[in-house]
């Protein structure tokens, strides 16, 4: 493999950096060069977060080019749309089915997209119902963990190297919920 690029994007406090990580960490127990570069925004605000990370045989650059993004991990439809550009033909992006309200639309400044849903359903999205999926796992907050595993399905890495990675990543008393996520959105899409 030459390279992929992922794009993982959403709103402050789902776990976007978290996920960009174990990714990341799981690329390299698998053998392969990686960047990743983040870019916080308004994070601690429920703003815009986007993580990038590329791995393959050799990386030079951590950042993803508009057109040339693999796989888009979206835990919110908003943030999706918004990088849906980056999106290669025959990419994926796989979206958590959730809203959060930007801090525009909160003030009243902006409206909060009606059609996003059939945008990126014409962009192939498959969406997933991670907030369902993690309570059924044990945790709300697993979300990030659902949408990780849906995405397994499309990176190149064996399980054993996501739950060695997850294990060293999450604090022990939530391993296993989170592994159990992790498993569910993995099983969600599996074809």
């Amino acid at each position: 493999m030459n390279q992929m690029g992922i794009i993982i994007t959403g709103v402050g406090g789902q776990g976007i950096i978290l996920c960009s990580d174990i990714i990341s960490e799981a690329a390299i127990i698998s053998g392969y060069d990686v960047k990743q570069a983040e870019v916080h925004g308004m994070s601690q605000r429920g703003g815009s977060v986007i993580s990038h990370v590329k791995f393959g045989n050799k990386v030079f650059s951590p950042l993803v080019e508009r057109g040339f993004c693999d796989l888009i991990i979206a835990l919110e439809e908003l943030e999706g749309l918004r990088y849906l550009s980056y999106l290669k033909k025959n990419g994926k992006i796989i979206v958590n089915r959730m809203k959060i309200n930007p801090l525009s639309v909160l003030a009243g400044k902006e409206k909060y997209p009606e059609n996003i849903d059939e945008i990126l359903s014409l962009s192939g999205a498959i969406f997933v119902d991670g907030i369902k999926i993690a309570q059924q796992a044990g945790n709300s907050r697993a979300v990030n963990l659902v949408l990780l595993g849906a995405a397994s399905n499309y990176i190149p890495f064996d399980e054993n190297a996501w739950i060695k990675t997850i294990e060293k990543r999450i604090p022990e008393r939530y391993k296993e919920v989170n592994i159990l996520a992790f498993k569910m959105g993995k099983n969600q899409l599996r074809y």
